[in-house]
């Protein structure tokens, strides 16, 4: 086991502003006025849809300057709703949000440039929203599912829309606090072009083949939170995201995003992209558990999605049986290039990884330790390993990639520890 050489120095000043700004909780809704939307005519019975009378607490309240929408226990089976500024929708223990059954309960809208269905929860422009309480929102997403799997391409920003669960769109002061999050169609937690935003004590469930389940998916935002959060999902447990694939842009970048003490189970692991056309800056991730994740650290794009990425720390990590603990690549949704690759002219959106810091990682179970694969035209710069241990069947492919470290240890069972492809420069104490 690694000794554990815990710094509370941060590699970039960047990082360092956001954790102390997030520290503390971002604000939150005016909590003087509560709208039971069982005095709005609510049932929760798990049956009826309360879409109308939880919308109608929800506008009770933003016409008083805010305050707390409450469900008490109960079922309350929802067509999508919409939250305004100054509004914590707050679910009681045994209380339960359900996504409609009826796919047409869901409208066709634009988001994030592209054709989709509008979300269970939504909030537009609005500041000072949050989702609280010990309750469930449940996104009924089986048969969202079904359809996906019955298309050759499950629907990723465009084709064959599903919708997402909870949608943060150009909001500022968000909190998402103690709930359970689980079976969204598709995307469960996004923040979209949001700024100040705390996920923090959430459960985010789905089953392990579910298409698409990310859990948390912070997309072209800023000053990002999220910490004791437990995942187990069918993709992507966490993806920093910042624009579609063949973007036209302009796209804003995800920066100062700070991922600690969580617990992540069925899942792809702590992902940087693939959607990365604004790029993405000062990302931490630290003290995070992996058990039975297809991946612990994934930086990822291609040519068609890439842009600047850097300035990341992941460390203090523990992973077991995670099938690859570490890739960086170019080449997605590849991991390795072809046997041909060759240099292609750099545009907009070809990605620039570099300044990628990993330690204090300890894997053991892997199937392959992982990649670290650039672009002959742009290879991955500055990645820095210290104190890693990694005990996988396969080692630690590099190519087109300037690795430098110490204290590094990658067991393989088969095969050399270290292989290096070409464009490998690599430094290794």
């Amino acid at each position: 086991m690694i000794e554990k050489k815990r710094s509370f120095q941060i590699a970039f000043a960047g990082c360092a502003l956001a954790v102390l700004l997030l520290a503390a909780p971002a604000c939150t809704a005016h909590a003087a006025t509560t709208c039971n939307v069982r005095d709005y005519g609510a049932k929760g019975d798990g049956v009826t849809k309360d879409t109308l009378a939880i919308q109608n607490a929800i506008d009770a309240c933003e016409k008083k300057n805010g305050g707390t929408v409450e469900l008490t226990a109960g079922t309350y089976v929802s067509a999508p709703i919409v939250l305004g500024s100054n509004i914590t929708l707050h679910l009681e223990k045994g209380a339960t949000l359900l996504g409609s059954p009826d796919h047409s309960d869901y409208p066709a809208k634009v988001e994030f440039k592209v054709p989709d269905a509008q979300p269970l929860i939504s909030a537009t422009n609005a500041e000072d929203v949050a989702i609280t309480g010990e309750g469930t929102i449940d996104g009924n997403g089986q048969s969202w599912w079904d359809e996906a799997r019955s298309m050759h391409d499950h629907g990723i920003l465009g084709n064959h829309p599903r919708p997402k669960l909870v949608i943060f769109d150009h909001c500022r002061h968000v909190r998402v606090e103690g709930v359970t999050v689980e079976n969204s169609p598709m995307w469960q937690l996004v923040p979209y072009y949001s700024d100040d935003v705390v996920i923090r004590n959430v459960r985010i469930l789905a089953p392990q083949h579910s298409p698409n389940t990310d859990a948390i998916d912070p997309f072209s935002s800023s000053n990002v939170l999220i910490e004791h959060v437990y995942s187990d999902v069918g993709d992507d447990n966490v993806a920093i995201k910042s624009g579609p694939i063949n973007s036209p842009g302009p796209d804003s970048p995800s920066t100062n995003i700070t991922i600690r003490d969580c617990t992540f189970l069925h899942g792809h692991g702590v992902s940087i992209g693939s959607e990365l056309s604004g790029g993405a800056e000062n990302i931490l991730a630290e003290r995070i558990h992996f058990e039975g994740t297809d991946n612990g650290i994934r930086v990822k794009a291609n040519r068609d999605r890439g842009h600047d990425v850097g300035h990341l720390v992941f460390r203090d990590l523990e992973m077991k049986d995670v099938r690859n603990a570490i890739i960086i690549s170019e080449y997605y949704p590849r991991v390795m290039p072809p046997a041909d690759a060759t240099a292609q002219p750099v545009g907009r959106l070809t990605p620039h990884f570099h300044d990628i810091t990993i330690e204090n990682v300890a894997a053991t179970g892997s199937e392959m330790a992982g990649a670290i694969v650039g672009l002959p035209e742009s290879p991955v710069k500055n990645v820095t390993l210290r104190n890693v241990e990694i005990s996988a069947q396969k080692g630690l492919a590099i190519g087109y990639a300037d690795v430098n470290g110490a204290h590094v240890v990658v067991q393989a069972a088969q095969g050399e520890a270290i292989m290096k492809g070409p464009g490998a420069e690599v430094e290794l104490k």
